[in-house]
């Protein structure tokens, strides 16, 4: 039987169905600096009197935790947290002021914490980004032992003119894509899953599963694939900003491409992307071939090798690429056509 991300844990649709429901509460919150509705990779707040527009967002690292503390890598989820956040804050244009966090656990481990804690503190300072603060809260009976769980709250700021909306987009616009480092964030209910069946029939523990050295890595571990950091591209989008029109932008995390890129696309349009452009990485190939996954479901659940979408004018594309050698063109904004915004070709 081919796994899912749903019969692994996860069910998005879920999600998305409760907050539906809240929708209208939620609007009531509303002030008049709000920018736009949810949905977007960041709520934008617009100061008065100034031209200068807040960008707050908000995540966690996911199941990704549960390998990290497996593997004792725990420094890997703490820069995790500020990369995301970052990248989603980048999503709307703004670049990062301050951070805060979130630690819980059960029973506060100091050695542990001091490691995840102090790789955000090197990740913000990496980005000029101050972290401001935080919670760290014990809950005896709420974890089991030696567990934890964290999640990071990010503000930029960008100026109001240099907003990157949906609304910018134009079809005929260009898809840029940027690499990823792997997994990234998301997904790891569903790898977790993989890599827990892969033990069973074969009869060994989780931990000789993710370390055993693979042919298809290069000889490098699943494990050490699984942890490779999620990608920062503050500098990456500050490059080509400087050289070309960013439209908007589109960050590939949880849902993977039809969940997320619609959400940098205006009502009406899609996306045709074509999927020879690039080589998918080895470890999303491999973790379909442990265990049976649809290819449907690989890229409705993962990344698959690229981590952000930045949409351009067509007539931009050169300078894009040569602001960025690594980018790579991956298709072209068109009319949607049906319920699903993203087409492969």
């Amino acid at each position: 039987m081919s796994l899912t991300y749903r019969t692994a844990g996860v069910d998005i649709e879920r999600k998305e169905t409760a907050l539906r429901r809240l929708r209208d509460k939620i609007a009531r919150t509303k002030r008049p600096e709000v920018i736009g509705d949810i949905g977007a990779f960041g709520g934008l707040f617009h100061l008065a009197g100034s031209d200068a527009v807040l960008v707050a967002t908000t995540d966690g690292v996911g199941t990704k935790v549960e390998i990290a503390r497996m593997l004792n890598r725990h420094e890997i989820v703490g820069t995790d947290l500020v990369h995301l956040c970052v990248n989603d804050a980048l999503a709307m244009g703004a670049e990062p002021l301050f951070f805060l966090d979130y630690f819980s656990t059960s029973r506060l481990d100091p050695a542990i914490f001091t490691r995840v804690v102090g790789a955000m503190a090197d990740a913000c300072a990496a980005h000029r980004c101050a972290l401001l603060g935080g919670e760290t809260a014990e809950m005896p009976g709420m974890y089991v032992d030696g567990a934890y769980d964290l999640a990071g709250f990010l503000v930029g700021a960008v100026e109001r003119e240099r907003v990157l909306e949906p609304a910018n987009v134009r079809e005929g616009d260009l898809c840029i894509g940027l690499p990823s480092s792997g997994l990234h964030t998301n997904g790891y209910t569903l790898a977790r899953a993989i890599v827990a069946r892969t033990a069973g029939r074969r009869r060994i523990e989780v931990p000789e599963v993710l370390g055993a050295p693979r042919p298809e890595l290069r000889g490098a571990t699943l494990g050490d694939a699984l942890l490779a950091v999620h990608r920062s591209y503050l500098e990456e989008v500050r490059k080509l900003r400087d050289a070309v029109r960013v439209r908007s932008i589109a960050h590939i995390t949880g849902g993977g491409w039809e969940g997320n890129l619609p959400r940098a696309l205006p009502a009406g349009l899609g996306a045709a992307i074509d999927r020879s452009t690039w080589t998918v990485p080895p470890v999303f190939t491999l973790l379909a071939e442990l265990v049976e996954v649809a290819e449907v479901e690989q890229w409705r659940t993962w990344n698959m090798g690229i981590g952000l979408v930045v949409m351009v004018p067509a007539e931009d594309e050169r300078a894009a690429l040569r602001a960025l050698p690594d980018a790579i063109s991956i298709g072209r904004v068109e009319k949607a056509t049906g319920e699903r915004r993203v087409r492969f070709v």
